[in-house]
């Protein structure tokens, strides 16, 4: 796991536009086509919108999510209304090439099982994605693989759901074989509140959702608060 840490969020999230914007260019000039996934939180939004100052082959980009709320459409909870609005309106990437989460339909586990053929469909069987963006809960959880829930034994699917509620909403999300097969893996961890986790996320901590991520080829850029704990951060 290779390591950056810079002075804040801004500095964070400019740096991981031009990391997405470098893997997407060699992506599509290797295999004509990036994968990527994208989880929730206001440093990856404010990242997707400094792409707009990145050269991307928009046309050859495929945006997947990492986890979603099941919450309404129009809700401020649901990671896919951010993303649309960070993205859509700020770089050229065609609406048809950002894949929202189904968590809007009647039957979830079918829905799940649905999301995972378009997974299949963009990068293969099993799916292999370019970059997997990640963030890291003060709690060690990441995507929506949350402490104690059953999802996170899940292991012969690509796309599942928890079992519980977490902070008042079940959670669709990718899992664990998905996020490990990841050519690269982009952790983005700012604030205070995350130092304890990013510390353990460095051990390689399997206590917490986020240590029991591989993290060969990993990259995590983390603002100087949050990397406190580091040893010579």
């Amino acid at each position: 796991m290779k390591i950056e840490v810079l002075d804040g969020p801004e500095a964070v999230a400019g740096r991981a536009a031009t990391l997405v914007a470098e893997q997407a260019r060699a992506a599509v000039r290797e295999r004509g086509r990036f994968t990527f996934a994208v989880s929730g939180g206001h440093t990856p939004w404010v990242m997707l919108r400094a792409l707009a100052g990145e050269q991307v082959p928009w046309n050859e980009v495929h945006v997947v999510q990492v986890d979603e709320r099941v919450a309404p459409a129009d809700s401020d909870e649901r990671n896919f209304k951010h993303l649309r609005e960070s993205l859509l309106s700020h770089v050229p990437l065609p609406p048809g090439n950002l894949h929202p989460m189904p968590v809007e339909a009647d039957d979830l586990p079918a829905a799940a099982a649905e999301y995972a053929r378009t997974l299949e469909d963009l990068a293969g069987s099993p799916p292999v994605l370019d970059l997997v963006h990640l963030g890291l809960g003060p709690d060690g959880h990441t995507a929506s693989l949350v402490p104690g829930d059953a999802v996170l034994e899940v292991a012969d699917v690509w796309v599942a759901l928890t079992v519980g509620l977490y902070q008042g909403r079940r959670r669709m999300t990718l899992t664990y074989p998905v996020l490990d097969r990841a050519r690269c893996v982009l952790w983005l961890v700012t604030g205070a509140e995350k130092v304890e986790a990013l510390r353990k996320l460095h051990q390689k901590d399997r206590t917490i959702p986020a240590g029991r991520v591989r993290q060969e080829g990993a990259i995590v850029v983390a603002d100087r608060v949050a990397a406190a704990g580091l040893q010579g951060s």
